[in-house]
């Protein structure tokens, strides 16, 4: 048994200096130091000598596995000094930046928006996306065979509530709760079940903007129009106003503004206005012989498509980062 120890010690060397790479290195080492490898299995043999020759056959072994072990490490590390070193490293140098995401433009517009009308002595409310027919038609003077409450026109949800179509129900709520004067504006989303195209969307957003005074009239209204134009679009701009119907103003009026759109000034429809109607009023307890008002509203996807030349609505929506990164 000795000389076998012997011839496998032998063997097992001149394999060990014939590993060229990581790879012959590894499987010498599975060959002959594995769990399953032969000096594993010569160890098994001890079963079949006797008492006496166990101990110095079991030292043996272990001196072998022991000299074989250490020449493994050593020709592992030739190895690993031999083969390319990576250059050192700079624990110092700061590291790659992360890129740092940005505002959706339509957030960004938003914001802006909010801002000018803020300046000009608006307080920001915020009112429920789930709203009752009450708040969006009720209260708002449209009454109950009118073309807009039309299942076809709007997203219902039965018990009485529905999606609302319009941030004209957020004024409503802030007149029910607080007596006037009020100089109050809202942004939010709407919703309003319209084929998908280049200019509708079945959800967009609107900036609404509400006053109730004494003696507020459509020259108020118009200062605040114009006031805004220039400040959000430049000294340039100009704002007109169409005379139009809207079942809670009256009179109402379509609003043009006239902005600078890829270097020429173009006029552009942003929304509706006019004197709120007495009406809607009575409906929250305002005495229209004491208190008059204005109100308006404009589409913000309509400003940020208009200012910013997009096409098409659908792709403020469709989180394309290659789009978004434009703005």
């Amino acid at each position: 048994m000795v000389e076998a120890i012997e011839q496998l010690q032998t063997e097992a060397n001149e394999a060990l200096a014939q590993a060229s790479d990581a790879a012959a290195l590894e499987a010498w080492r599975v060959d002959f130091l594995g769990t399953k490898g032969r000096l594993k299995a010569m160890m098994a043999s001890m079963r079949d000598l006797s008492k006496e020759e166990r101990p110095a056959f079991g030292q043996r072994m272990n001196a072998v596995k022991e000299s074989l072990e250490v020449a493994f490490e050593s020709r592992r590390s030739q190895m690993d000094s031999a083969s390319p070193s990576l250059p050192p490293m700079d624990l110092t140098e700061p590291g790659m930046p992360g890129r740092l995401g940005q505002r959706h433009v339509l957030t960004r517009t938003i914001d802006e928006i909010v801002e000018v009308f803020a300046r000009m002595g608006f307080s920001v409310a915020e009112g429920p996306e789930v709203e009752d027919e009450w708040h969006n038609f009720n209260a708002l003077n449209i009454p109950e065979d009118h073309p807009a409450r039309d299942s076809s026109e709007n997203f219902f949800l039965g018990a009485g509530r529905m999606l609302r179509s319009q941030t004209s129900t957020v004024q409503i709520r802030v007149m029910e709760q607080s007596p006037p004067p009020l100089k109050i504006m809202t942004c939010g989303r709407v919703y309003r079940p319209d084929t998908h195209d280049a200019t509708h969307y079945s959800m967009f957003h609107q900036v609404e903007g509400l006053c109730i005074d004494r003696g507020v009239t459509m020259i108020d209204l118009k200062s605040a129009l114009f006031q805004f134009a220039r400040a959000y679009f430049g000294p340039e701009a100009e704002v007109r106003m169409r005379p139009s119907f809207f079942p809670f103003t009256e009179p109402s009026a379509e609003v043009d503004m006239k902005m600078k759109i890829k270097g020429r000034w173009q006029w552009v429809e942003l929304g509706g206005c006019g004197m709120v109607d007495p009406n809607v009023l009575k409906a929250v307890d305002i005495d229209p012989e004491e208190w008059t008002g204005y109100a308006f509203g404009l589409g913000i996807e309509r400003i940020a498509m208009r200012r910013y030349g997009i096409s098409d609505i659908r792709w403020l929506y469709e989180n394309d980062e290659r789009f978004l990164r434009q703005f």
